[in-house]
């Protein structure tokens, strides 16, 4: 690469560079936020909240990547324009195609990385924080409980206690347990517990050892006691399983001929190309001539057709979820679309138009 293409490509890598730290730090915060709100660190602790956090930045981060590149395109060619540079690489035989080609250069290979994210990194994410979403809902967490503690949960209508546990933590022994539903309480005493390691695709469970189960209704109906040697006990978040497609492979969402499979599926392997494409979008907000400020101007047309792609990429995933698009077109309609934009905003003669303005 040249010194002209490497200098244009570092004024694109910089503010790229910036903006998605600022995005991943924002979105981290934002999640960190919502956490902390909800009581989940007490649920699972400082190191697998930590560790939630992040892959929820990991799942965004495919999206965050796309909005930097075309910030950072907008950002990074307007300042050259702004401070004439852009003129004298004109008038030192630097085409339009050429500084085009560079931002090819820089939208590749962060596409690709897009694409890497989206297709293999992403479902990943997803799977890890359905599993610690599940554990931090479940209400028997053996991690957060203290021997010799009542725990309580007023919107379950719950009580628990548990007079010891082993030195790993993960054993417990003289396990009360009392919820009352649906006009029955219920009441599991057990001499050992011990909760399963979290599988994917599976509810948290408890195992429950030497034990009874005693049910009082309190409508008059006959009140039954049960004992028990070994009892499987399934904690109330079923979570695990929900939005499953997100977190299912490529090979198993192909396989499918659900509409929302489809969906996942396409939104996937449509994230490289959008990244590509609103890069070479962004590429026409920088030829308005230098010496006219339209700064603003040129802020809010690039915020404004970001924002229409953002709602159309969301209707588009959502009709072919619900059925209303097939296949094909499915969401590749608009892509087609912005294709055919950005290589009409690229032509010579677009170019023209917009420079005598």
């Amino acid at each position: 690469m040249k010194i002209i293409e490497r200098y244009i490509a570092r004024e694109l890598l910089v503010p790229f560079t910036v903006v998605v730290t600022i995005l991943a730090v924002l979105y981290s915060s934002f999640i960190s936020a919502s956490l902390l709100s909800g009581a989940v660190t007490e649920s699972l602790g400082i190191a697998a909240t930590l560790k939630l956090i992040l892959l929820k930045t990991t799942i965004a981060l495919d999206v965050l990547m796309s909005i930097s590149l075309y910030v950072a395109v907008v950002m990074g060619l307007s300042r050259m324009n702004r401070d004439q540079e852009i003129s004298v690489l004109r008038a030192s035989g630097v085409s339009e195609n050429r500084i085009t080609y560079v931002v090819l250069v820089v939208a590749i290979p962060i596409g690709i990385a897009t694409g890497v994210l989206s297709i293999f990194v992403r479902p990943w994410a997803y799977e890890e924080s359905y599993m610690l979403n599940a554990q931090a809902e479940a209400e028997l967490n053996i991690d957060r409980f203290q021997a010799g503690r009542f725990y309580g949960s007023e919107r379950k209508g719950r009580v628990i206690y548990i007079q010891t546990k082993d030195e790993s933590g993960k054993q417990m022994h003289d396990v009360f347990h009392y919820i009352n539903k649906n006009g029955v309480s219920e009441i599991i005493l057990a001499k050992e517990a011990h909760q399963q390691q979290l599988v994917a695709g599976q509810r948290p469970q408890i195992h429950l050892k030497d034990g009874f189960v005693y049910r009082l209704a309190q409508s008059g109906a006959k009140d039954t006691v049960a004992q028990f040697e070994k009892l499987v006990y399934y904690t109330d978040s079923g979570n695990v399983q929900n939005f499953r497609r997100r977190a299912a492979p490529v090979g198993v969402l192909m396989e499918s001929d659900k509409p929302r499979d489809i969906a996942e599926l396409q939104w996937r392997f449509s994230r490289p190309i959008a990244a590509i494409l609103l890069a070479l979008i962004a590429v026409p907000f920088s030829r308005s001539p230098p010496r006219k400020d339209k700064g603003e101007r040129t802020i809010f047309a690039a915020a404004l057709v970001f924002a229409i792609y953002y709602i159309l990429s969301g209707l588009a995933q959502t009709w072919v979820e619900q059925g209303t698009l097939g296949k094909f077109p499915g969401i590749w309609w608009l892509y087609i679309l912005m294709f055919i934009a950005a290589l009409a905003s690229l032509s010579p003669a677009f170019g023209q138009k917009r420079m005598r303005k």
